[in-house]
């Protein structure tokens, strides 16, 4: 009997030995056409220690997210990464995209975007490659609501692309 209890207890610490707690790296991306507004409104969803991670890295070191004491810089290095990682073609054409603005909640960071002056949507194509540069396991969520259809999909690294049509 002492034996078993020995062998078990050396088989389970191996186990918890060789097992680490795994973080799961992902964003979600919500995007929604508001026809009568002509607008593609977007909220990027981010976890707040990953984001703030990316931009020291690519940025500035000294960058601190949720402090409430933020610079403008802060906002600035947001825009400039989002616009860098999330590409969108509306009908075969690259479309500029706004940031608006952001706002905290718990360990989140929502990041607010639009498109102005869209008609109609007869394709839609986003390329979302948020984290990917900081982990290799990152995955993004993109949910749309175009023209009163939904979609989800996960993008991978190898797989960073979504396009939708419309007829």
């Amino acid at each position: 009997m002492k034996l078993f209890k020995i062998t078990f207890l050396v088989l389970a610490l191996s186990c918890f030995a060789f097992s680490a707690v795994h973080k799961y790296y992902v964003s979600v991306t919500q995007v929604e056409y508001v026809e009568e507004k002509e607008s593609i409104q977007i909220i990027s969803r981010i976890f707040i220690d990953d984001f703030e991670s990316v931009l020291r890295e690519r940025y500035d070191e000294s960058i601190t997210l949720a402090t409430g004491k933020e610079e403008k810089m802060e906002d600035y290095y947001i825009e400039r990464y989002l616009k860098d990682k999330i590409n969108i073609q509306i009908n075969g054409q690259s479309v500029p995209i706004n940031f608006i603005g952001k706002e905290y909640d718990v360990d989140i960071v929502k990041c607010y975007l639009e498109i102005e002056g869209v008609k109609h949507v007869k394709t839609f194509d986003i390329t979302n490659r948020v984290l990917f540069d900081m982990f290799e396991d990152q995955q993004n969520i993109v949910k749309t609501k175009i023209n009163s259809k939904q979609k989800s999909t996960i993008l991978i690294t190898q797989r960073d692309n979504l396009v939708l049509k419309f007829d």
